[in-house]
């Protein structure tokens, strides 16, 4: 059985060496290419406030964030939902550092995420599949015709939710079953990953014009 996990993160701001902090976590499960109904969405107080610019992407705000649990609380049941799952995050240097730095901060030995995990980075696949286009995750779905129209302001569940799909399109669909009962690949090549090191992922820094497109804190990337 294939178990992946469709990860994504809002922050406070687009550095954790600057303190920012985590505020959202939504997953999506795939079992054996089959979307499930196994979620896993959380919302996170800081304990700082959120930068006024990435209110604007992301829409949630401080009031919102002062009654959710702090990180602590949750990411023991975090980890377990997570744990030997591959996941596939859009960017994924920048979630994981940012998850990772959550990590530290509890200060008891925690391993690094991708000591837990696979970690399929979507945009580096879009960026093999699609050379020299924009690759943020609106773009991509207008040229796979996936309606995001829902998606008016960041936010991690339904950022998962999207992402699923276009990673199922960009690897042949969702998964059949074939006279055996047995699931298709949907003919999908292999595609690279990073396996569970506790080798830190590179952060690829994003360029203005980057961060004005709607899609900081999924890409932040320089296309």
């Amino acid at each position: 059985m294939s178990r992946q996990i469709v990860l994504d993160t809002e922050t406070t701001g687009l550095e954790p060496k600057q303190g920012h902090r985590v505020i959202e976590i939504g997953c999506v499960e795939m079992i054996d290419r089959r979307l499930s109904d196994n979620h896993y969405h959380q919302y996170i107080n800081p304990e700082r406030e959120v930068d006024a610019g990435a209110m604007e992407v992301h829409g949630i705000t401080n009031k919102f964030l002062a009654d959710k649990p702090r990180f602590a609380e949750v990411v023991e049941d975090f980890i377990e939902y997570v744990r030997g799952a591959e996941l596939i995050i859009h960017n994924a240097p920048f979630d994981v550092g940012f998850l990772n730095h959550e990590f530290k901060l509890m200060n008891i030995g925690l391993p690094p995420l991708e000591s837990i995990c696979e970690i399929t980075d979507s945009l580096q696949m879009a960026r093999r599949q699609y050379p020299g286009q924009k690759n943020n995750l609106d773009a991509i779905c207008r040229r796979l015709d996936i309606d995001n129209s829902q998606r008016t302001l960041h936010g991690a569940l339904l950022d998962s939710e999207i992402l699923a799909e276009v990673y199922l399109s960009m690897t042949g669909g969702q998964a059949g079953l074939d006279f055996d009962g047995n699931a298709d690949s949907g003919g999908v090549e292999p595609i690279k990953m990073f396996a569970k090191t506790r080798t830190p992922l590179p952060v690829i820094k994003a360029t203005v014009a980057e961060l004005a497109a709607h899609n900081s804190y999924i890409e932040k990337i320089s296309l």
